[in-house]
């Protein structure tokens, strides 16, 4: 799994495996593949597209990166940085766990906190991204970001073989998403369905698409932080337009939920915004999809997207339980 060569350059992610669960294909009635983004380097998805912006970034001069970020995007900007040689700071707002912090921190990354959501945080990076040489690492909204994270739907061709009856994934302010359609695409899948799931509390997707236009939410109330974008990207809209895109949400609870029973089934701990999509599988939703005809009642197999895990410990994860009641 050594570094893959990006189209225009050498990338820092590795190919991920796509594996196939009993548990989850059992739960979905389907067989369901997975598409573990969470075993990159830095934890998550975020790798592809930020380090191909990086490198491109390098390229014209940057002298110092920028970034606001719940965490998975900072993970990847350290990353990145400290294999190009270039400093960044990484500015994370107050509901940002101390340990995501400390990590940051020991990848010799200045970390400064800012603002009550990730909203806040950027505003305070872009200020940052003033100063002459700086370069502002936009967590998801960017082309380049798109075009790096389209290199896993291309992996998936490769190693599945086979085109999915459907792939679900998370949205949080909607660079997955995009990254994803972008490979649809490429290797001419745009007819496999997209189901884009969200924690109830950071629904500004699903607010987008009811309203026809970008909606932004008063506030972040969900414990699912890393999909805490309180208005999601314009392009995000724009695939549902481009490819069929499912819109579900699923409350804290659930996405919990579905963090344990994947830790128990797979032995993987991912954080609640990769549990959001897990939830769709583990609650029925996807059988509940095909009875409303918006999926096919012959639905061959899924492909989830494990988005990541950079940001959760045990400890964040009984925290969580406390939090939001739960045993």
């Amino acid at each position: 799994m050594a570094a893959q060569l990006d189209r225009d350059g050498r990338g820092f992610h590795i190919l991920t495996p796509v594996l196939e669960s009993t548990a989850l294909s059992k739960a979905a009635g389907t067989r369901v593949y997975m598409k573990l983004e969470n075993v990159q380097p830095t934890g998550s998805f975020k790798i592809r597209g930020i380090s191909y912006f990086c490198q491109e970034a390098a390229k014209k001069g940057c002298k110092h990166f920028v970034c606001s970020t719940g965490g998975n995007a900072g993970f990847a900007t350290a990353y990145a940085a400290k294999k190009l040689g270039i400093p960044a700071t990484i500015i994370v707002p107050t509901n940002t766990p101390q340990a995501t912090v400390q990590k940051l921190e020991e990848q010799g990354t200045e970390v400064e906190v800012f603002g009550k959501v990730w909203d806040d945080a950027y505003v305070k990076a872009l200020a940052l991204a003033e100063t002459e040489g700086w370069v502002n690492v936009h967590p998801f909204d960017h082309p380049l970001i798109w075009q790096g994270h389209a290199s896993m739907v291309r992996e998936l061709k490769d190693l599945l073989g086979h085109k999915p009856g459907a792939i679900i994934l998370a949205v949080g302010g909607g660079g997955l998403l995009a990254g994803v359609v972008a490979g649809l695409q490429d290797v001419g899948w745009q007819d496999v369905p997209i189901i884009a799931v969200e924690t109830k509390g950071a629904d500004s997707f699903n607010a987008a698409l009811r309203a026809g236009r970008l909606v932004t939410l008063p506030e972040i109330t969900s414990v699912a932080k890393c999909l805490g974008a309180k208005t999601v990207s314009a392009r995000a809209l724009e695939c549902a337009s481009e490819c069929q895109v499912i819109s579900q949400l699923v409350d804290d609870v659930e996405a919990v939920q579905a963090v344990e029973l994947f830790l128990d089934d797979e032995r993987l701990l991912v954080q609640p915004a990769c549990g959001a999509p897990l939830a769709l599988l583990y609650t029925g939703r996807v059988q509940q999809l095909q009875r409303e005809g918006l999926l096919s009642p012959d639905l061959d197999s899924i492909v989830v997207i494990v988005c990541g895990g950079s940001s959760i410990q045990m400890a964040g994860l009984q925290a969580l339980k406390t939090q939001l009641g739960m045993k």
